[in-house]
């Protein structure tokens, strides 16, 4: 760079921190002093750097930027404005109910991939970019702006584990250590030494900058790719830089200047602050976009009816067999591939499949991170485990995420492993994910049908897998539609409807043998489709049997298929008697555990005798 050029990367980034000023000031809120500690770090990769079409976010081999740190909104939201996207006007609109610059970024903005502002998730959706592009044999780099209070948070060093593991030299950290938390300082402020030690430890090269001095930070990013490891720049800054009365203060962690507070920083800002318009950004190069089309079909079932197949191993089975038609089929597990069955994909597709180890919450991180690129990302782990990453897959509602999550050894089935291996909890959570469809498959057939589903629909998807080997009842060609359910028995006269899911819909199933013999009938319902509920089918047979419905579920009473059902219909005046786990579980056979739970068949039918 010459000098002038220096120069002018200064002023604009003064420029930024003016309008970061001007923003949460006209918004009463927000983070102003974090956005000017990291606004030289974001000039210098937005106009001196960085290769992007500005007038196309969007564009397939544009360099990516994550704003890890998506408090400080204003300063991204900035240098799109400076970079001619909208006009800078806008920007005084931030916060408002009716633009979509909102307190922290979402992709309802055509520059954010993902939502940030739970920190620590960045580095994960980064890791998962840039597996997209080397997959994709793109040349776009992945940017990741991080906080230097958010990397306590343990999952920032499960995304720095796994990019180091996989040599990610596509991928660009660079960590604001303005030395500044919420409520105190920082626990290492600005020892750089300490944070270098530890990115170095999991394989990374590591720069230390003045993360004011332009010129360094050109320097530095000009030997992006330079070995084959990612790269982590750490920028010691100042949190409310170039404002005399801000920088390095405490107590200003999102606050807002008021009126004569901004007044008084832009006029000390403003003299050399300098706009970005006519700045020439290096366009990308023009390299051939990725598939992101669905095919027209997937290869055929060969099941039988009566074979013996777990859902888990079926569940392994379609995402192989999908994956020969869909090259944008990816998928990830977390060393638990050869229990979940993910390993056929694995061994199949090996270029496409990702192991993330014991490291749920950058599992989750890196499937959003590659969903975002376009692919349909299956990740599987147990479904318990995806408890540790529940707060990525609710943010990942936040980003209208396209994510497929497959948790397996559900519920007290799972039999001797015992209560801390038994995802009793899983359907409550995925049900309260923004947009999520929850799915229940019972066997083989309906199991690899919902994955096709799940690949041909975006947004985020979880399928429910057991365990232990359950028949086939379905044959090949059946259809599953997500909201749908499926009448399996049904006579006039039944007197009630049990709505079931799983292991438990072969329990009912056993259980109308046994009353039939007995006299009476029950109607059975496969409630496959948990979120949305096939709702209508549910109802009709419910309307049938004196408006009675008993659900049975291995899982918690709370938050389950039960409550899915009573949700919906209790106010149709139909009675819903719910069938649960109601206590904590412990080790047994899986036959054991069902009776001990009371969600087996001789349950089932104790409880359509009480109420006959």
């Amino acid at each position: 760079m010459i000098e002038t050029d220096i120069e002018l990367l200064k002023g604009i980034a003064n420029q930024l921190r003016i309008h970061s000023i001007a923003a949460t000031t006209a918004a009463g809120s927000g983070h102003p002093t974090s956005c000017c500690s990291a606004a030289d770090a974001v000039a210098t990769l937005f106009f001196g750097h960085m290769r992007y079409d500005a007038k196309n976010p969007r564009y397939h081999n544009n360099d990516r930027f994550v704003l890890s740190k998506g408090h400080a909104a204003p300063l991204l939201y900035a240098a799109w404005a400076e970079a001619g996207l909208f006009p800078a006007e806008d920007l005084l609109r931030l916060r408002r109910i009716d633009s979509d610059l909102e307190g922290h970024p979402t992709p309802r903005l055509p520059f954010v991939d993902v939502a940030t502002g739970s920190l620590g998730q960045g580095l994960s959706v980064g890791v998962g970019m840039a597996l997209a592009a080397r997959l994709d044999q793109l040349d776009y780099n992945t940017y990741v702006l991080l906080g230097d209070g958010e990397i306590a948070e343990g999952a920032v060093w499960e995304a720095a584990s796994l990019a180091g593991v996989c040599k990610l030299n596509n991928l660009i950290a660079m960590v604001d250590v303005n030395r500044l938390g919420q409520s105190q300082a920082t626990a290492f402020g600005h020892e750089l030494g300490v944070y270098r030690k530890r990115f170095e430890a999991f394989g990374w090269r590591v720069e230390d900058v003045d993360g004011h001095d332009i010129e360094e930070l050109l320097e530095v990013l000009s030997g992006v790719g330079l070995n084959d490891q990612p790269l982590v720049i750490l920028a010691k800054t100042y949190k409310g830089a170039g404002v005399s009365f801000l920088q390095d203060k405490d107590g200003w962690h999102g606050k807002p200047l008021n009126q004569e507070e901004a007044a008084k920083a832009i006029a000390e800002l403003q003299p050399s602050a300098k706009p970005a318009s006519g700045v020439a950004i290096p366009a990308p190069n023009q390299l051939p976009a990725p598939t992101t089309e669905p095919p027209a079909g997937y290869p055929p079932l060969t099941y039988k009816p009566g074979d013996s197949v777990a859902t888990r191993e079926a569940y392994g089975n379609a995402i192989a067999r999908i994956g020969e038609t869909d090259s944008r089929v990816v998928a990830m597990d977390g060393d638990t591939k050869n229990s979940t069955f993910a390993e056929k994909f694995f061994k199949k597709f090996p270029d496409r499949f990702t192991e993330c180890f014991i490291a749920e919450q950058n599992m989750v991180g890196v499937a959003t991170g590659l969903g975002a690129r376009g692919k349909v990302p299956f990740a599987s782990t147990f479904a318990c485990f995806l408890a540790r990453g529940y707060d990525q897959i609710r943010v990942a509602g936040i980003s209208m995420a396209n994510l497929k999550l497959a948790g397996s050894h559900v519920g007290v089935s799972i039999g001797e492993d015992g209560p801390s291996q038994m995802a009793l909890e899983d359907l409550a959570m995925m049900r309260a994910i923004a947009g999520s469809v929850v799915l229940y498959p019972s066997d083989a057939v309906s199991t690899e049908k919902l994955v096709e589903q799940m690949a041909a629909n975006r947004g985020i998807h979880f399928l429910r897998t057991s365990r232990p080997k359950t028949p086939v009842i379905y044959g090949n060609d059946e259809q599953f539609p997500v909201g749908g359910a499926k009448v399996l028995r049904q006579n006039s006269g039944d007197k009630v409807t049990v709505v079931a899911a799983g292991v438990t819909l072969h329990e009912a199933l056993k259980a109308a043998e046994t009353l039939k013999s007995e006299g009476i009938g029950i109607t059975v319902v496969d409630a496959y489709s948990v979120k949305p509920l096939g709702k209508d089918v549910i109802k009709a047979a419910a309307q049938k049997t004196n408006h009675t419905i008993i659900t049975v579920e291995d899982h918690y009473a709370e938050g389950g298929l039960g409550d899915a059902v009573a949700g919906e219909l209790s106010s149709e005046g139909i009675r819903v008697h719910k069938l649960a786990v109601r206590e904590l579980p412990r080790s047994g056979k899986p036959d054991e555990l069902l009776a001990r739970y009371g969600i087996d068949a001789a349950a089932i039918v104790k409880a359509v005798k009480s109420l006959s």
